[in-house]
């Protein structure tokens, strides 16, 4: 038997951890909620000589990379909370099957039991 109310829990903290960290990184999309829009760290009013300028490019890029992967797991946590509230958590997206209660221990945001689960990158966002 799954305990819905101590995964929600754990995924109520990983949400805030995730918002808080997104929002270093950016801001949130106020049209779209699954989206956040990576902003460019650091001081940008002065003009940079080339070596500046490299280094803010590869800043750039490292931020829109890790945004990325955390605004999949924000959206992942927020599918989760969704199924919760309509009763279909911890049921593979795939097989309708159970999610195994170890994974779900490991990551409740998951999507798939354990048979399933090297198709979960495959599931739209």
């Amino acid at each position: 038997m799954t305990d819905i109310k101590k995964y929600e829990e754990s995924l109520q903290l990983d949400l805030t951890q995730i918002t808080d960290d997104l929002k270093e990184l950016g801001i949130h999309n106020p049209q779209i909620n699954e989206d956040w829009i990576a902003t460019p760290g650091g001081d940008i009013d002065t003009e940079p000589d080339a070596n500046i300028a490299a280094d803010r490019a590869e800043d750039w890029a490292e931020r829109r990379a890790t945004l990325a992967a955390l605004e999949t797991r924000f959206n992942n946590i927020n599918r989760a909370l969704k199924k919760i509230e309509e009763g279909t958590y911890g049921i593979c997206e795939i097989g309708n099957e159970p999610i195994e209660e170890d994974r779900l221990a490991f990551h409740p945001s998951a999507r798939t039991c354990k048979a399933h689960i090297n198709d979960e990158a495959q599931l739209p966002a």
